[in-house]
């Protein structure tokens, strides 16, 4: 009986399992097909393939998205390095030097997670207006960088501090100094954990919306997101809407983050739960 009960509780399981997998899918599924579908077969029959395929919705998709995507690439490559590198430098300061004030200023940091980041949009814009960064590149990457200190230096600083020291004090009598040590001892063992910390801010700095409505006005510097905004504007009109470039323009906009996420899923995963375990 027992063995039996717990088979109906596996079943249950996975059939529980299975539908919320299928709830998960779907709209992306939905968002794919669509893409492919002119307006008679968007009309007709929605909710399933329908032949001929419209591949021209890409190439229309493409053609009015592909400058808004290299502004998105140029930001949030620029971000993911900044953030990555000056996160692993301030963690590893955190982790492994003593000095006055180490505890609270680290812990100040950390508070800051706590804070809504719609309450500093007000003043980070004055800061970006009063230095002449407006309808810039740098009026994005450093806000984002700045931003995306907070959880990398939580991160790094742990991993770096779970280290045993007598790998350090080895480097030390081969010679080497902080910077080596730090470079070929720290930076080799947390891969995992900084590509968590990577993927994280290039989701963040891809998906935003908010920040660049409010310092990006200039149409050649807008990234992906405020360009959707212009290309559901040119292919939605009064009299009818082009539903297959429009989505279409959205499975192109996500393309980037899902082959990122299907080459780094392992490390991320790996960082994210050695990070977890760790703190």
């Amino acid at each position: 009986m027992s063995r039996r009960r717990d088979n109906s509780l596996e079943m249950v399981k996975h059939v529980l399992m299975a539908i919320v997998i299928a709830l998960v899918i779907y709209p992306y599924a939905m968002l794919i097909i669509l893409s492919f579908k002119n307006n008679n077969q968007f009309y007709s029959r929605p909710w399933v393939i329908t032949f001929p395929l419209h591949f021209g919705n890409y190439g229309a998709a493409l053609e009015a998205l592909v400058r808004y995507v290299g502004n998105s690439l140029v930001v949030t490559s620029a971000t993911c390095f900044g953030v990555v590198l000056l996160s692993a430098f301030s963690a590893y300061v955190f982790a492994r030097f003593e000095f006055r004030g180490k505890q609270f200023l680290f812990y100040a940091i950390i508070s800051l997670m706590m804070i809504p980041g719609v309450l500093g949009l007000v003043p980070r814009f004055v800061i970006v207006k009063r230095f002449g960064l407006l309808n810039t590149y740098w009026a994005l990457i450093l806000p984002y960088i700045a931003a995306g200190q907070v959880m990398g230096i939580f991160l790094l600083r742990t991993f770096f501090e779970s280290i045993p020291k007598d790998l350090f004090d080895a480097a030390k009598i081969d010679g080497a100094g902080d910077f080596r040590s730090f470079s070929s001892v720290a930076v080799p063992l947390c891969k995992p954990t900084m590509a968590t910390v990577a993927i994280i801010n290039v989701q963040f700095a891809w998906n935003d919306l908010i920040w660049p409505l409010v310092v990006i006005s200039d149409d050649k510097l807008k990234p992906l997101t405020i360009g959707l905004l212009s290309f559901q504007s040119q292919f939605a009109t009064y009299s009818m809407t082009r539903w297959g470039p429009l989505f279409a323009g959205y499975v192109v906009a996500s393309i980037p983050l899902v082959v990122l996420f299907m080459i780094a899923s392992r490390a991320f995963v790996e960082g994210l739960t050695t990070g977890a375990l760790k703190a």
